[in-house]
Order: structure tokens, then C-alpha cells, then sequence
């Protein structure tokens, strides 16, 4: 039989054996080393990231240590510069930044069609030296253009960077955003309007981000969307709703049930945390948001 051992015992075991260190270690550190002595184990159904820009109060040496230790396999929304501190601790980028000149302009404006093509087939190079295989991308502002003229823009554009992603086996994935609390005026804010340009660039390399906290916003029915959807989904955000705080039963969403209804469509890509932390301790706020994800 073989003995077993809680979390809480051996995180006891460990600071009990030294007065100094439970004096210094703050909560989610000692978590972290009972983490690195235990050695985190999820359960695999779903492939866990963190975007960065919801942890800029933590250093990207810190976050990588300890995101690695909770289980995460990729800490994404980062530029070249920063690849190769992902892979001294033996993580990925599941979704690197884009080439393109921020959320606002985008595929839909055709007088930014060339500055774009040329961005991002410059950067796919990068992309497949540092083993990636994906990439964000933005419709744009309507700035009073009618959603029908964008989204035939929006294909003209993105056609022409087909050839060159479909040989460098890089997927552009655009995201759905929120134009109601978020980003006002973000033309891609709804699944109908993504799917219908899926379907005209006509392309296995060219797919949606699903983001939960913002699609709950603008349509809801999350979990029956997914299902109707998820061919054309290439990568999951997750963020409670209201507020974009953590995920638990502080918000109205139940994470565990809409991790399985992505689990069950045979995704294989990742979800990542995009949630903002409302408490102090912001490590410890992600590790829930792993552990609420992580379903059996």
C-alpha cells in the first residue's frame, strides 16, 4: 500500500523544518515550493496559458517559475524578445503577439491591408524558428463602416496572408472583444460576424479566439455556442463576468461546466487565463483559475 501524502502536510513538513524560511515565505510561495517538491499533476483535459498583461505587477522570471510549478504549459501575448525566457523554463507562447498595430486597426480598414500583410509575413519566420504555430489578429474598428463592408475588408485582407501562413503552418487567430464595456466600436464582437469571415478567407489557417468573458457579454450562451461553433474556434480566454475578476463563484459563469463542453468538442489548443485578479495575492488567484479549469 502505497503511503499517501496531503498538499498541507507536506507544505507543514516543509516550512516546519525551518523557522526562517515560514517566517519569509509569503503564502503563494510556499505554495509554489510545495508545488516544485510535490510536483503539480492536472488532469489533461485541458491545455493551460496565462495572458501576461494580467500579471504586470509580476515579473516574467516570476511568473514563469511560478506558473510552471501550478501547471501551466504557455504564459502568452508576448514579442520575440520575450520567447526565450518562456523556453529557459520550458514553456511555450500558445498565442504570440501580433504583427499588426493594436485592437483598434485592423483587417476591416483596406488602407492597412499592405503595412499588415507585410508585418505579419516578416513575423512568421519568427514564429516557426521559436516553434510556434499560431498568431493575434484584429478585425478593427468599424469607425462608422457597415459590418458587411468590413467583413468582405477584413477577408480581402486576410486571403492574401493565406499562402504564406498555410506554408509556415501558422494559424492567425482573431479575437472576439466586447464593444459594449471593453473596446467600443471593435467590429469582430460577435461569433456570427467571426464565423461568416472563417467562412469566406476559406482557410484551416485562419480561426477565432473565443472569449468567454467577452462573448458572455455580448450573446451569452456560451456552452451551446461553443458547441455550435468550436470547428471555427482556435483558442479559449477565460475572465468573470461582471468585472473580469477571478473565475469562481465571486461571477456569474461556472467555469468547470464550459471547460467541458470544450473538452467534449476534442479541442486540443489551450485556454488561458485572461482574468484581471481583484486580490492581493495574485498568484494564488491564477492557481484557483487553473484548478477550477482543470476538469477530469
Amino acid at each position: 500500500m502505497k503511503p499517501t501524502f496531503s498538499r498541507r502536510s507536506t507544505l507543514k513538513t516543509m516550512l516546519g523544518g525551518t523557522a526562517a524560511l515560514s517566517a519569509t515565505l509569503s503564502l503563494t510561495e510556499a505554495f509554489a515550493a510545495s508545488d516544485a517538491a510535490l510536483g503539480t499533476t492536472l488532469k489533461g483535459k485541458i491545455n493551460h496559458s496565462v495572458c501576461r498583461w494580467c500579471y504586470s505587477k509580476v515579473s516574467l522570471e516570476d511568473l514563469c517559475r511560478e506558473g510552471k510549478a501550478m501547471g501551466l504549459q504557455s504564459i502568452e501575448l508576448l514579442g520575440p524578445d520575450e520567447w526565450p525566457t518562456l523556453a529557459k523554463y520550458g514553456l511555450t507562447c500558445a498565442l504570440p503577439n501580433g504583427a499588426g498595430m493594436g485592437i483598434a486597426k485592423g483587417f476591416n480598414d483596406p488602407t492597412l491591408h499592405d503595412a499588415l500583410v507585410e508585418s505579419y509575413e516578416n513575423l512568421f519566420p519568427k514564429l516557426v524558428a521559436a516553434g510556434y504555430n499560431t498568431v493575434i489578429c484584429f478585425s478593427g474598428n468599424r469607425n462608422g463602416m457597415d459590418d458587411e463592408v468590413g467583413l468582405q475588408n477584413a477577408a480581402k485582407g486576410l486571403k492574401r496572408l493565406m499562402a504564406s501562413a498555410e506554408k509556415h503552418k501558422v494559424t492567425m487567430i482573431m479575437e472576439l472583444l466586447n464593444s459594449k464595456v471593453n473596446h467600443p466600436d471593435y467590429m469582430c464582437d460577435t461569433s456570427n460576424w467571426g464565423v461568416e469571415l472563417c467562412k469566406q478567407v476559406g482557410s484551416e489557417r485562419f480561426k477565432l479566439l473565443y472569449d468567454i468573458y467577452h462573448m458572455q457579454i455580448m450573446e451569452g450562451d456560451v456552452i451551446a455556442t461553443i458547441k455550435k461553433n468550436h470547428s471555427y474556434y482556435g483558442h479559449y480566454h477565460t475572465g468573470g463576468v461582471p468585472g473580469r475578476g477571478e473565475i469562481d463563484d465571486s461571477q456569474e459563469l461556472y467555469y468547470p461546466a464550459i471547460m467541458k463542453a470544450i473538452a467534449d468538442t476534442g479541442f486540443k489548443g489551450f485556454v488561458a487565463q485572461e482574468f484581471v485578479p481583484k486580490r492581493p495575492d495574485v498568484l494564488a488567484s491564477l492557481r484557483q483559475g487553473v484548478q477550477i479549469c482543470d476538469i477530469a
